[in-house]
């Protein structure tokens, strides 16, 4: 004998299943109308750091829908999911524009010190062996100071534009030189973190408007005004100024509306730009994101970008290969 179970129970269980399908593509869908919109706000300021991972992980709810055969639900997760994916698919793939070919080769590193604990040798070592020009510094401490003079920093970038903060080991900040710098100097942004700058002259080329950013970290709800306002007060290239350069710790990745908003005034991200921009530059505890940059204002080329391991830091350093228009 067949026992069936009554229209109403049967219903019952579609409803109880469309529903849970429904709750499982929910969070997707929301994640990309907030990315998609720039609507992160409160502790979704910190989560969508972590847009690539949830890019990958919307199509499982969609496919376990279509499985389902709920083709709305699943049509509807795979909206989503596409969406994340033209958020974030791009940066693993070069731009076809990557600014003028023809300059100066010059390359640049940015790196984060961790308190000044990096290991100074290490960071000297990548700057030889890379032939770096321009370096920038952050969380950038006396001793980071010292150690990097012990370990050969200045034989190979003799000018200098240090802030290093005594009193607050993360906030201090740092820009070495292999070319003559005029106008060096800091400034204090509203989150508390020092930023040195500096015009940096290379020969024959234009000269460069170079500044070691690091915004604050948008940590807590009370410091996320002040990170929005310390990567708003950013400078911006202009038609009669030098060309301009943002190397450093943005405590941002290219899924935050701010970071996003602070390119389209006249810069690219030369790891978006050359099918880097996925490789991560931080994380202890957490899955890696990207929150380490060099952001080059669009009249300068970018021909290459890498990310390195440096021993006691908690970032990575990004090293990039530039093409600077001569002068």
């Amino acid at each position: 004998m067949t026992i069936t179970s009554p229209p109403a129970v049967r219903r019952g269980w579609r409803l109880v299943r469309t529903v849970v399908l429904a709750g499982l593509v929910a969070p997707a869908v929301a994640w990309a109308v907030i990315r998609l919109f720039g609507l992160e706000r409160g502790w979704m300021v910190q989560l969508v750091s972590f847009t690539p991972y949830a890019a990958a992980a919307a199509w499982v709810p969609a496919a376990i829908a279509l499985a389902a055969r709920r083709r709305l639900i699943a049509a509807i997760g795979a909206v989503a999911a596409l969406a994340l994916a033209g958020c974030v698919l791009p940066r693993a793939f070069p731009d076809r524009d990557k600014g003028p070919a023809d300059g100066l080769p010059i390359t640049v590193m940015t790196i984060n010190m961790y308190v000044g604990q990096a290991d100074p040798g290490a960071i000297v070592r990548l700057v030889r062996r890379d032939d770096v020009s321009i370096l920038a510094v952050q969380e950038f401490t006396t001793p980071a100071r010292d150690g990097l003079a012990e370990a050969g920093l200045g034989t190979l970038l003799p000018y200098q534009a240090l802030a290093d903060d005594p009193a607050h080991g993360t906030t201090g900040s740092g820009l070495y030189s292999r070319f003559p710098m005029t106008g060096p100097g800091s400034e204090r942004g509203v989150g508390g973190n020092l930023q040195a700058y500096a015009t940096i002259r290379p020969p024959h080329a234009r000269a460069l408007a170079v500044t070691s950013a690091h915004p604050l970290a948008p940590y807590a709800g009370l410091a996320l005004p002040l990170w929005r306002a310390d990567l708003a007060a950013e400078p911006t290239p202009g038609r009669q100024t030098p060309l301009r350069l943002l190397l450093g710790d943005f405590n941002s990745t290219l899924d935050h509306a701010p970071m996003r908003a602070l390119i389209r005034r006249g810069y690219r991200d030369a790891a978006d730009a050359t099918g880097a921009g996925l490789v991560p530059t931080w994380g202890t505890g957490v899955p890696p994101i990207t929150l380490d940059h060099v952001l080059v204002d669009k009249r300068i080329g970018v021909r290459k970008v890498t990310v390195h391991r440096i021993a006691r830091s908690d970032h990575r350093a990004v090293v990039a290969e530039l093409t600077v228009p001569m002068s």
